[in-house]
């Protein structure tokens, strides 16, 4: 595996690199990411991951300055995988400026689901994204269902700003028990991983309730929330949206998504689980 640190190298690797698939990432890699990689080998010969704890996308008191830097265990992990190159930039590689002062600006979804509680954090995300694209030049890119809003904003990207680059979803990750694989997971003392498994329970059921033709959501919703709560998480929210929208739900839709964030003890836990019916 290759390391590139910087933009002109890597763009020269581009120029005969054939068909290429994209993962990026902000490192401290685990099972979920290694699935990004292992779906991307099925759409082009050379995989490039990207590493970078992205400023922009933290809001004021988020984690950026903890969030786990592990690049010797990421590197092999990613050489195991079959990843072709790592690119992996500093601040003042991707940032020259310091301030990025041309930002994308996502619409009003930003501002909504996990966006009313991180102001700033997708239009953080969708420009160094942007950013990214830019630099790799890849055919194909790989993210995981389980940042359901992510993935929604970086599809209406594309497909508005007319970016030649396929956006393929691949599905969350999750361990035994349900709980989706995230980076975040790592924060959880031993008693909060035993019961972080109750939001994915609760959201099962919603997605059973919902299939079996309930068109009752804010009950739906309300009783989850009340039973976290009860349980000492803290809520952000729980949400029943248009799957392919994200817009507010409404009785009789086919596709739906059940979409939760909320805190048990310091951790932020994100999952969505989608449903047709």
């Amino acid at each position: 595996m290759q390391i590139i640190r910087s933009i002109a190298e890597l763009r020269a690797w581009r120029k005969t690199a054939g068909r290429v698939a994209f993962v990026p990432t902000m490192g401290n890699l685990h099972e979920g990411h290694l699935a990004l990689v292992a779906e991307a080998h099925k759409h082009a010969e050379q995989i490039v991951v990207s590493i970078f704890v992205n400023r922009l996308q933290f809001g004021q008191g988020e984690d950026f300055g903890a969030y786990p830097r592990t690049f010797d265990a990421d590197c092999d992990k990613l050489r195991a995988g079959g990843v072709a190159v790592l690119f992996f930039p500093d601040e003042r590689e991707l940032y020259p400026r310091i301030k990025q002062e041309f930002n994308v600006e996502p619409p009003h979804i930003q501002n909504e689901l996990c966006g009313a509680f991180r102001p700033g954090h997708f239009r953080g995300v969708a420009t160094v994204v942007c950013k990214l694209f830019n630099i790799v030049q890849a055919d194909v890119a790989c993210f995981g269902k389980k940042d359901f809003q992510q993935l929604h904003v970086i599809r209406a990207m594309v497909d508005d700003l007319n970016m030649p680059i396929d956006i393929v979803p691949v599905d969350t990750g999750r361990a035994e028990d349900g709980l989706a694989l995230s980076s975040r997971n790592g924060y959880l003392s031993a008693e909060e991983r035993a019961e972080a498994p109750r939001l994915y329970r609760h959201l099962s059921a919603m997605a059973e309730a919902l299939h079996a033709g309930d068109s009752q959501y804010a009950a739906l919703e309300k009783a989850a929330i009340d039973d976290l709560n009860a349980h000492g998480w803290r809520v952000d929210y729980i949400e029943i949206r248009q799957a392919d929208t994200l817009e507010v739900a409404h009785a009789g839709e086919a596709r739906l998504v059940v979409l939760a964030a909320a805190r048990l003890g310091r951790t932020r836990l994100i999952d969505n689980i989608e449903v047709t019916r």
